[in-house]
């Protein structure tokens, strides 16, 4: 059994598991670790809890210390070097005319390495910045290209609805969103109505989209005829936050009706109306049949009719 920790770099950042072995450890506490990219500082997120050896995931290490004063004293220098960096790469950016939006500085723990995340709409060229940045800072940089979701996550705002983005503020990983989804609510396919800051679709379109479709499989389905009591006629609308149902009677009247008092045997397809028989025609008057009779030969022209003239000329 091996006692294992939480922890996260950034607020509202993924977490990462570590083994602690003896060390007690609270919530929030203060810790330093090695990690891929070198040594980081973190906050426990969740505290120590025992897994068997098939349980720990692949590759995992061990917190190395808590964070002493001296450590906090470096993380505090380092978010001054950010600053600084960050307003150099700016001044850097405009002189060299870069296509290109600055988003965040991070240096490591240790300092040998800082990250510039940015936002492009193509492939940029930085190789000469790059330069720049290694001749006044002295140490490793890396140019990282991020989204539009991680630019949002990062800067951080207020959302459409008064309150922090959802992914500044809580969410540690982004999950699939789909116009489905706003659908399936009965939204408005309003790309200002559904769409955040970022320009995508909003992250909570998700969070009553398995919610709205259970309860909708237990309600009758629009373009369904529904003989309830008295009432009867096609569903025309649901409501799942009310938990009713709109029918169209045949007088064209809409009745709300709760949907725990239709049963599957008041569900039927909808009636078809007989399909209207078209007048006949009358029929045109029939032409009187003509007789039979042989034709007849049209008259011959006669030319051995003699009259004054016409006859052959005689000679003198």
């Amino acid at each position: 059994m091996a006692r294992v920790i939480s922890i996260q770099f950034g607020y509202a950042g993924k977490l990462y598991d570590f083994t602690c072995g003896a060390m007690e450890l609270r919530r929030g506490d203060q810790v330093v670790v090695e990690t891929e990219k070198g040594r980081g500082i973190g906050a426990v997120v969740r505290e120590p809890r025992e897994l068997s050896g098939t349980e720990l995931p692949e590759g995992i290490k061990q917190v190395l210390r808590g964070a002493t004063e001296e450590d906090l004293q470096t993380a505090a220098r380092n978010k001054v070097r950010e600053k600084d960096a960050r307003a150099y790469c700016l001044k850097k950016i405009i002189e060299r005319n870069l296509d290109m939006k600055l988003i965040r500085v991070e240096y490591l723990f240790d300092g040998s390495k800082a990250i510039f995340f940015f936002t492009a709409d193509g492939r940029i060229d930085f190789r000469e910045l790059v330069k720049d940045l290694a001749y006044a800072f002295h140490t490793r940089i890396e140019m990282r290209q991020i989204g539009v979701r991680d630019e949002a996550k990062m800067v951080g705002g207020i959302g459409i609805c008064g309150r922090e983005l959802c992914c500044s503020s809580f969410l540690r990983e982004f999950e699939p969103v789909s116009v489905k989804m706003a659908k399936e609510q009965n939204l408005a396919l309003n790309p200002t109505k559904i769409s955040g800051q970022c320009g995508r679709l909003l992250c909570c379109l998700g969070y009553e989209y398995e919610t709205y479709s259970a309860i909708k499989k237990t309600m009758p389905k629009c373009g369904r005829y529904i003989q309830c009591g008295e009432q009867c006629g096609e569903v025309v609308k649901q409501n799942v936050v009310t938990g009713t149902v709109t029918i169209r009677t045949e007088e064209h009247r809409e009745v709300v009706i709760k949907s725990e008092e239709i049963r599957p045997e008041h569900i039927m397809e909808k009636p078809k109306k007989p399909f209207p028989k078209e007048p006949m025609e009358a029929a045109p008057p029939q032409r009187p049949a003509r007789e039979n009779k042989a034709p007849q030969k049209p008259p011959q022209r006669r030319t051995d009719r003699k009259g004054p003239g016409r006859g052959p000329k005689e000679k003198p």
